[in-house]
């Protein structure tokens, strides 16, 4: 007697059966799952991988921090590291103004220096040249000139070399700088004493030792001659 097919017991079909819908549950749920599908709170943090779950996605206030006591139990400063934020949109302007406002700041002082070492303002020529010294906010010639002359030619004199003469009150605290020797017949200041007629006229001297007199605008002296700072 040919001996019949053997049926699997009730146990292997049961276990095959739960094996097939397993497969086929997980094979649903790869394709099938996502986000939404997901109950609030079914998944533990401790769950998902780290950079699994980008910034943007997360709700304000979802991350709370792990240290107990903190205010509102939110994370605080010192729990976020730093070195991972990218920068904030404005804080690249506040960064290029930082920079505008210390390059200013910068050239300001550069021109600050430049102007104090200056040698011409607007094309002029600014400082006192040898043989001069800066007294009164002019530069004062340190010799006295070489011919007497009367005063109107030293006033010429004097302005064919872009000056003057000085002011007799000047001229007599000039005298008193160290180092600064009036002529010993006097010298012309530009202050006129006293007027008589047509080209009569008397001119303030201050002598040697810084005494104040006068003489006919006619009558020859030396003279210094005071020169501005910028000429």
């Amino acid at each position: 007697m040919r001996q019949g097919m053997r049926l699997p017991s009730p146990g292997l079909v049961i276990s095959s059966l739960a094996l097939f819908v397993a497969l086929g549950g997980t094979v649903y749920a790869a394709a099938k799952l996502d986000g939404k599908a997901i109950r609030v709170k079914s998944l533990p943090g401790n769950r998902l991988k780290v950079h699994s779950v980008a910034a943007n996605r997360l709700k304000p206030g979802a991350l709370r921090a792990a240290v107990p006591g903190a205010p509102g139990n939110l994370i605080v400063g010192s729990e976020i590291d730093l070195l991972t934020l990218g920068q904030v949109p404005e804080a690249a302007h506040s960064e290029t103004a930082g920079y505008a406002q210390t390059a200013g700041e910068a050239q300001t002082a550069v021109n600050a220096v430049n102007a104090v070492n200056a040698q011409t303002v607007n094309g002029h020529s600014a400082g006192c040249t040898p043989g001069t010294q800066q007294f009164a906010g002019a530069c004062w010639q340190l010799a006295y000139s070489e011919a007497a002359l009367s005063a109107p030619a030293a006033a010429s004199s004097c302005a064919a070399q872009g000056g003057t003469l000085p002011e007799a009150l000047q001229l007599a605290a000039f005298s008193q700088q160290p180092g600064v020797t009036l002529a010993s017949g006097d010298e012309w200041s530009s202050d006129i004493t006293n007027y008589s007629d047509v080209n009569i006229y008397g001119v303030t001297l201050v002598s040697s030792a810084g005494e104040v007199a006068s003489d006919a605008s006619s009558k020859p002296h030396k003279f210094r001659c005071v020169i501005p700072l910028l000429t």
